[in-house]
């Protein structure tokens, strides 16, 4: 037993006049638990009560050296070999997150739309882990794609192997097949492709290939592998990108915002929606940057991620058209209103006349600030979502078709209860559980040739020419919280109803998927107030009935909603809302 004189243990430093003593504390470490002990005396009783328990070297080494077996687990008929610790992301190399399965299911979703216009598709996965998505990709897509599985870390290179053979899959290394004798497939599998496993920096990969899908979901922002992903990302290709990032999306950490996505935000009632703009917004720079346009397929915001796939336009035209979405907003800090900055060069005056509330004029102080930039465009596609739906269906993925639903009644902006279930006659439709379900949309007829046909000169005028005409029918940007704007002293009207009222005075409407308690609708936020007071009831009547308050004049209904505005604006004195 020898006394340790190194500086591994922590020793509070002694002041002795101006000058600090050097002196090392000395320690004992024990050979069996490696305890770091001081006392001597301490150390001969610790070392005694190792032996009373039998414990000794030799049999302390062979009980750490024995690793706990992996786990199996099972998703979407695919069996997955994972770490131990597989859902701890600092414990293990294979990150595993069971919370991400409604992430996959809708990439896959995707990447089956898009396997209906051309095959076979090299895909890849730039960051493999487990391996548990390129899997389900090969075994359900079988010959209709090329997957091709990235990590740079070795120990997941090896897991994903595994894993390949697990599932009956050929693995090909190096340009050579590697395939286990013992795994021979069974009835119906024969059809299995073969997966590609690489060990390569995802950036190096994507500047030696192409690919025709790339999925990246790095463990936090993807900005660093944006403009190698779209380097050689071929001609109608779909790239798609999630962010685990979110205390930065979400406002909560506005200084890594800015660094990341070079993005001033702040934390609004239609946060979300806006993580997803500025996502959006930085793939479109990115595309930009490579000669490349992009059309947003859609864009999800949940809890644990935000999700973007979009599909790349190769040419400087679309570019162009791309770069010219991406604004600035104007947001009223009072209200919560907010309008997208005019397009031009010129220093305006007062910006605050563009915002349509009059917060500026009554209230103290500057009210309104400037968040972005931001893609100000649509988020959905709704022909390729109901492709998606289709594909949901067919595939037997119901935990996300409700999803899928809810954005297409958002992209068309329309209340679910007005859903039209049929389609004109000279669309193909197929019927999946008594709905009918478009398998060709006029939006994306002449925008995609099927079956790997590129687009011909005639096909992207067509295409330009529409997307110029389809300005006026995207959904509105942003949505309004109902809970946020009730009127204090008032019980709100059901939500349904509340949609139906708003759809009846003229505008458009839809729930979103962003909020469960939010609103997306053209109306302006004091007409959208105005009618919210009309239908809500005074909390003394009693009741959650759903009657409405006496019909008042428009007129009264908006100067009683101004009233309440400036009630509250005078109790708080400068306080925001």
């Amino acid at each position: 037993m020898c006394i340790c004189h190194l500086p591994c243990r922590p020793v509070k430093p002694n002041i002795i006049g101006e000058q600090i003593s050097s002196k090392m504390g000395a320690h004992y470490h024990c050979i069996i638990c490696s305890a770091t002990i001081t006392r001597r005396t301490d150390m001969l009783g610790h070392v005694r009560r190792h032996v009373n328990k039998g414990e000794t070297k030799s049999t302390y080494i062979a009980a750490s050296a024995a690793k706990p077996p992996n786990e199996i687990l099972k998703e979407a008929d695919t069996d997955v070999q994972v770490c131990p610790n597989y859902s701890v992301p600092q414990k293990t190399d294979s990150y595993f997150n069971p919370k991400m399965k409604l992430n996959r299911q809708l990439i896959f979703c995707t990447l089956a739309a898009l396997a209906k216009e051309r095959k076979p598709l090299e895909c890849l996965d730039a960051f493999g882990a487990t391996g548990i998505m390129g899997l389900q990709w090969a075994k359900h897509l079988g010959n209709a794609v090329k997957v091709t599985i990235n990590d740079l870390n070795e120990n997941s290179v090896t897991l994903i192997q595994e894993n390949c053979h697990l599932n009956k899959l050929k693995v090909v290394v190096d340009s050579k097949e590697k395939e286990e004798s013992d795994d021979i497939p069974e009835e119906g599998e024969e059809n299995f492709g073969n997966i590609k496993v690489t060990k390569m920096d995802a950036n190096v990969l994507m500047h030696l290939r192409s690919f025709d899908f790339i999925h990246l979901d790095p463990f936090g922002t993807s900005v660093n592998y944006l403009d190698s992903a779209f380097r050689n990302i071929r001609n109608l290709g779909i790239v798609s990108v999630t962010s685990t990032d979110i205390s930065s999306l979400y406002a909560k950490a506005q200084h890594v915002a800015r660094r990341h996505y070079g993005c001033n935000i702040v934390r609004t009632e239609y946060y979300k929606e806006l993580a997803a703009r500025i996502v959006v917004a930085a793939v479109a720079r990115a595309a930009a940057r490579c000669n490349k346009g992009i059309e947003v397929l859609f864009a999800v915001a949940l809890e644990h991620f935000v999700l973007v796939v979009v599909r790349v336009l190769r040419g400087p035209t679309s570019a162009d058209e791309t770069a010219k979405k991406i604004q600035y907003l104007i947001h009223c800090q009072w209200c919560e209103e907010r309008i997208f900055q005019k397009d031009g060069n010129m220093v305006e005056e007062n910006p605050y006349r563009q915002l349509p509330c009059n917060c500026h004029g009554s209230m103290p102080g500057k009210t309104a600030i400037e968040l972005g930039p931001l893609w100000s465009s649509s988020l959905f596609n709704t022909g390729f979502l109901k492709r998606m739906l289709f594909e949901s269906l067919h595939h037997g993925l119901d935990d996300i078709q409700a999803l899928i639903k809810t954005l297409i009644f958002e992209s068309e902006c329309t209340p679910q209860s007005q859903f039209s279930v049929h389609a004109p006659s000279n669309l193909n439709k197929q019927e999946e559980y008594g709905v009918f379900i478009k398998t060709t949309d006029d939006t994306t007829t002449d925008n995609y040739i099927a079956q790997g046909k590129r687009r011909s000169n005639e096909t992207t005028t067509n295409l330009a020419k529409r997307q110029k005409t389809d300005v006026n029918t995207e959904h509105p940007p942003f949505y309004y919280n109902v809970h946020r704007h009730s009127i204090k002293g008032m019980n709100m009207p059901k939500l349904k109803k509340f949609l139906c009222c708003l759809s009846q005075a003229g505008f458009r409407v839809s729930r979103t998927h962003f909020d469960p308690m939010g609103v997306r609708t053209d109306a302006p936020l004091m007409q959208f107030k105005s009618i919210l007071l009309k239908y809500s009831t005074p909390t003394y009547t009693g009741g959650q009935s759903e009657g409405h308050v006496q019909p008042a004049s428009e007129d009264t209904v908006a100067d009683r909603v101004e009233i309440s505005v400036n009630d509250k604006a005078e109790a708080s004195g400068c306080r925001r809302w």
